[in-house]
Order: C-alpha cells, then structure tokens, then sequence
C-alpha cells in the first residue's frame, strides 16, 4: 500500500529534494519499462542498472507505488500544456518546451480530439501506462495539466460544470480503454508468439459451428463484416464526441455554423435552394418552380381542397 503523502511530496517536489538523483531512478525506470514491460521494473533491477545498491534507491523513492506515479507523470510531461514551473516537482525537468502561443483553436470537438489523439499515441509510445491499473493514484503536476487542458476545452462550449467534468472523463476514459486493449493483445502475443490474425485464422473448428443457429453473425460474416474491420480508436472516438455534442446548446459559439444545415429543399421539387445574398429566405429554386407553385395554389380552394 502506497502512502499518498509522500506521493504527493516526491511528485510535487514539496519534500526534501534529490532532484539528479531521482530522476536518475525514474528516467532509467521508464526506459526499462518502455523496453521490456512494467514488470520488468523493480527496485533491484533499477539499482544494478544504475550501479547502486537496493538501498540506496530507498532512500529517493520509498517503494515501487510511489516510483510508479512518479514515472506516469514523468512521461505526461510529453503532453501537459504547459508543464509546471522549472524545478517544481523532479519529473518538471522532463518537460519539453512549450511555444508560447499555439496554434489557433478549431473548435472544441477539434481541440478535444486532438487532445485524445495525443492520448493514445502516448499511450502507444509507452504502453506499460495501460498495465497501470485503476488504483487510486495520486496526480502529478503534468497530469494536471493534462486534464486542465481538456476541461479548459470543454468548458468553453457553455456546458454546466458537472457535465464538462463527466464529459472530459467519458473521453479520457474511452482512450485508456482503447490503450488497454491494444496492450493486452500485445501482451498476449508476445507471449504466445502467436499475432492476433494469425490465432483467429486458425480457428476452423470454431467457425465450422456457425449454423442457422446464428443468422445475424453468418449473413454479416459472409457479406464481409469482418474482412476490413473498422479501427476501434478511430470509430469510437467519433462517436464519444457525437454524444458530446449531442449536449452542446445549438448556437455554440465555439463552433464553425455549418450553414447547410440552414437550407431547405425547394417547395416544389425538393432541390437545394441558393441562399438570398439580401438574406430573405428563398422557397424555391427556380423561376419555373415558383410559377408551378402560383399554379397548384391558384387551383385549390381556401380550404386547400381541389377544386
């Protein structure tokens, strides 16, 4: 069990401070752990690779929790916007540069699926994160920054607090779903030395018991459902920021109007209809349309019944 106190002293540097030497242990432990998995990292394996004894790592990190939140912040420096203060916290110094004015805002659904993107190609470049579990886990000053930056994106569509907080998660969520998955499969693969394709083209036994007793997964299977799967991150994460927006009140500052969804089919014919440079809206799309309407009206009653 993992002491949150001197968690939250080792990452926000609040404690007493080894700052080379601390981030000696956390740099080398995250380059372990990309190359080999997380649990290859140890307290034992880090001191042979860093030339000292177990103990002598004791003293800079208390245990293997508390090395652990210090090496997810570490890598989070690679996105947080901006990371903390020089000196503030030893994983700071890891923190790339920031430009000081970014590129313009596209947008809130832009904006937030840039910042899941970032996510997962995190994720990717270090995928013990996923092996990291849903303990409760003390954050760092980068993934602070991290999830202020996706709240501050949010936020401005005009959503109430709750919603923007639950709305952040939901995303965030979905990416470390996503993450974890693709970890397993890699887990497992690397294990067995078999891939994914390969395991599933070998299960004749398995799809020779595909009968009438299955209709939906036959027709979908023979019509090709799984020939060209779609990419899960890619699909799903369209759909998570649907569900967002299906939130949003309409007239969302934020958002580029899309000014097809303004135009009406003509009355007559159902073309599109050209927006009136003058602004009055138009009925019809053409001289000829508008005269077939006078007719058609000029043939009814009041009461709209043929005459």
């Amino acid at each position: 069990m993992s002491n949150p106190e001197r968690s939250t002293e080792l990452l926000w540097g609040t404690g007493p401070r080894h700052g080379l030497n601390l981030e000696r242990i956390v740099r080398s432990a995250v380059e372990l752990a990309d190359a080999e998995g997380l649990s290859a990292v140890s307290m034992r394996r880090l001191a042979e690779r860093l030339g000292f004894t177990t103990m002598a790592l004791y003293r800079h990190v208390p245990g293997k929790a508390e090395l652990l939140a210090l090496m997810r912040d570490a890598v989070l420096a690679e996105l947080a916007p901006p990371g903390p203060p020089a000196g503030q916290g030893p994983s700071a110094v890891s923190a790339p540069p920031v430009a000081a004015d970014g590129p313009a805002s596209a947008g809130w659904r832009a904006d937030l699926e840039a910042w899941a993107r970032a996510g997962i190609a995190l994720q990717r470049r270090h995928p013990w994160l996923a092996e990291l579990g849903d303990d409760r886990q003390v954050p760092g000053p980068h993934a602070m920054a991290y999830f202020e930056h996706a709240l501050s994106i949010v936020a401005r569509t005009g959503l109430p607090p709750a919603q923007v907080v639950a709305a952040v998660t939901l995303v965030g969520e979905f990416v470390d779903g996503v993450a974890r998955q693709a970890a397993a499969t890699a887990r497992t693969e690397r294990r067995t030395g078999v891939g994914d394709d390969e395991w599933w083209g070998q299960r004749d036994s398995l799809f020779a018991q595909l009968d009438d007793r299955y209709p939906t997964l036959v027709r979908l299977y023979e019509e090709g459902a799984y020939d060209a799967p779609l990419d899960p991150f890619e699909f799903g994460l369209q759909r998570v920021l649907d569900g967002v927006a299906a939130l949003i009140p309409v007239g969302d500052p934020t958002e580029v109007r899309d000014e097809t969804r303004d135009v009406k089919g003509c009355e007559v014919c159902g073309n599109p209809v050209d927006r009136n440079p003058a602004g009055r809206p138009r009925t019809y799309c053409s001289r000829a349309c508008r005269q077939r309407a006078y007719r058609l009206r000029g043939a009814a009653d009041p009461q709209g019944n043929p005459q």
